[in-house]
């Protein structure tokens, strides 16, 4: 099986549980940012998983990304703005086959998914919903990830990996 997890990550947070993930895969699964994921990176793939931080109750948006980062309490600790939206990857994103899944890093009281969002679009391109959404909790805006929350990343991905094998 060939497996990508393609990522938004503002502050190092979906980035970790994404490489999380791929390891729990296994088969060489690689976490790729949304540059990295181009066709070609995608050429074959059996898997798609996707994450995002989940911003205003949803995925990111171009605006939820400008007003981070124009936003003067992060000076101390920057976002990472520099790949293209989890939103613009999507949309880019030819039709595919095979599986698809979708993950979001956030607080848990939190209303909204981006992940229900990215799962969506992913079954719009044609990859087959592999398994429900997942949530990963940080601890504050910046993060970190709370306890646990990489080891129940790489048990996820090994469970996805068990499920469409």
């Amino acid at each position: 099986m060939k497996a990508v997890v393609v990522y938004e990550s503002v502050w190092g947070n979906t980035a970790t549980i994404a490489r999380a993930i791929a390891e729990g895969i296994g088969n060489d699964t690689r976490a790729l940012n949304t540059s990295e994921a181009t066709p070609q990176a995608l050429a074959g793939v059996d898997l798609v998983v996707g994450g995002a931080p989940l911003m205003a109750f949803t995925l990111p948006t171009e605006s939820s990304r400008k007003q981070i980062g124009a936003d003067p309490k992060h000076r101390d600790n920057p976002p990472n703005l520099s790949n293209p939206s989890m939103r613009a990857w999507l949309k880019a994103l030819g039709a595919g086959s095979g599986h698809g899944a979708g993950f979001e890093t956030g607080f848990n009281w939190s209303p909204g998914s981006a992940a229900k969002r990215l799962a969506k679009g992913l079954s719009s391109a044609g990859y087959k919903t592999a398994m429900p959404h997942e949530r990963f909790l940080v601890t504050g805006t910046y993060g970190p990830l709370r306890d646990g929350e990489i080891e129940r990343a790489r048990e996820w991905g090994a469970t996805i990996a068990g499920k469409i094998s």
